[in-house]
């Protein structure tokens, strides 16, 4: 199995020789869903798991040809075995870029043994932090946090998910369906603190997470809506990326752009990922394979 460090290793040391660089465009990859699986495709969902493999060889290659500051998963590196990961984050490790990942549902779609050791063997720091580029704060949240799937039997935020997911069961919501997960109180009241030190330092915000909160859908974040209200209170958040959709969305609230990013393991051979810059009050997104480009307009803090 892969270690942190080896995961880590050459992306620490590229990002060292980055950080006197002169000020610029801040330009960065986005990958979302690859799930890949040594497993035949689920026509039904036109997943084709194995293929992924090839798609990210494509997808580096691309992304190497590029001046980027890092690239980020959106979650779903794998759908299933732990096993999987040594399949695949090899190829991560022959991006020039420094790699970043947050975490899916499917990552944890592992033997349970195994679950706790799923954010190390992505060389995480934890199952949410943050870090700072070019004066933007990108904040990683962790959107399994209180699952069904995520927490080990006995943990109480597995006892906590069975009572919120009934709860939005009972409110008829649209995503009250297992395979989503919702944020602790204690990843709430991190999140506030991570959002006082940006506004503090003067810095710009960009929220990651695996699950979409806007616009609806049967896809969000099962506390989707006191996550889009803590943001919208917030004048120096101005995007919010996610995966888990495959499908991909997007909508603007609160002159919050809500990107979500398409899945790269739909269809057998068309990809999707992306090159993200962000310069004064442009959001430019070129995307590649079934990722759609956008040219967004940021608001002013």
């Amino acid at each position: 199995m892969l270690s942190r460090r080896s995961v880590l290793a050459a992306s620490a040391a590229l990002l060292a020789a980055r950080a006197g660089a002169a000020d610029g465009p801040l330009r960065f990859g986005v990958i979302a869903d690859p799930q890949y699986a040594e497993a035949p495709p689920n026509l039904t969902l036109g997943r084709y798991y194995a293929n992924s493999l090839d798609k990210m060889r494509a997808a580096v290659d691309a992304l190497n040809g590029e001046d980027l500051r890092f690239v980020v998963t959106l979650g779903d590196i794998i759908d299933r075995d732990v096993a999987s990961y040594d399949r695949i984050l090899p190829i991560y490790q022959t991006l020039r870029h420094e790699t970043r990942f947050l975490l899916g549902n499917h990552d944890f779609e592992v033997a349970p043994e195994h679950r706790g050791r799923v954010p190390g063997l992505l060389g995480m720091e934890g199952p949410y932090y943050d870090f700072v580029v070019a004066g933007i704060r990108f904040i990683v949240l962790d959107g399994n946090d209180v699952s069904l799937f995520a927490p080990l039997p006995g943990d109480p935020r597995r006892t906590l998910a069975a009572e919120r997911l009934e709860q939005a069961k009972a409110a008829g919501l649209v995503n009250a369906k297992p395979w989503n997960g919702s944020l602790s109180e204690s990843q709430f009241a991190w999140l506030e603190r991570r959002l006082a030190a940006a506004r503090t330092a003067g810095e710009r915000v960009v929220v990651l997470n695996h699950y979409p909160v806007a616009p609806e859908n049967p896809h969000n974040l099962w506390d989707a809506g006191r996550l889009a209200s803590l943001l919208a209170g917030q004048p120096h958040v101005i995007a919010y990326f996610n995966g888990h959709n495959h499908a991909g969305n997007y909508a603007e609230r609160d002159g919050i752009h809500y990107v979500n990013f398409h899945g790269m393991v739909d269809t057998p051979d068309s990809s999707a990922f992306a090159v993200v810059e962000i310069a004064g009050d442009r959001l430019e997104i070129r995307g590649f394979g079934r990722e759609p480009s956008r040219s967004l307009t940021l608001k002013t803090a």
